[in-house]
């Protein structure tokens, strides 16, 4: 079985980096991509069972739009995430209106397909795993994933393709039934490890 990350960037000039896990294997796949056209035929090409993308996915509960100006900025997962101490951007500050306006247009074209799509935060996931952000270092953060028994990763790997790899691997922990949903499935949810993944025995 297959399990699909994207480390979506804001606009379609920047590269994405994505990434497809073979959940039996562990071994991982990554490539940096540019357009929603190329993003969509590698999620084609690479058929996964489910795509976890790393953009928000939904709008703020009370919000028409994100242009509109409104004091909701937050919603029920991001409040959960501030709970837990664990550091974001909000869906409505500045660049990430762009994020999030393309990640719900490629999952809504997704899902139209027939795709498995949910919300991740790989910052989110990281720390809950108890590995470093990519801010530490990326060698270290690819290190850490390595350990996690993520297989197949390179040295020089991009900030981008290690944010996918994360995303590809609680995409695999999702199907494994090792996730926390957070916040209100009428608004939106964001999938989280509930610890580390499961490692299979040689």
């Amino acid at each position: 079985m297959i399990a699909s990350g994207i480390d979506l960037a804001g606009v379609q000039k920047r590269p994405s980096g994505f990434c497809v896990v073979d959940t039996d294997s562990m071994h991982a796949t990554t490539r940096l991509l540019y357009t929603d056209i190329d993003l969509v035929k590698a999620v084609e090409e690479s058929n996964p069972a489910v795509v976890a993308i790393d953009a928000p996915l939904s709008i703020p509960k009370g919000r028409r739009s994100l242009e509109e100006r409104s004091p909701i900025h937050l919603r029920k997962c991001d409040r959960e995430l501030l709970k837990r101490g664990i550091k974001f951007f909000p869906v409505t500050l500045g660049p990430m209106r762009k994020l999030t306006a393309r990640g719900i247009s490629l999952m809504e074209e997704l899902r139209r397909q027939g795709f498995r799509v949910i919300e991740v935060y790989p910052g989110g996931a990281q720390d809950i795993l108890g590995i470093p952000r990519k801010q530490r270092g990326l060698s270290q953060l690819r290190l850490a994933l390595e350990r996690l028994g993520v297989k197949g990763l390179r040295e020089g790997m991009s900030d981008h393709e290690l944010d996918a790899v994360t995303s590809a691997l609680v995409a695999k922990m999702y199907l494994e039934g090792n996730y926390t949903a957070l916040g209100d499935p009428q608004e939106g949810l964001m999938i989280m490890p509930r610890g580390p993944p499961a490692l299979r025995q040689p």
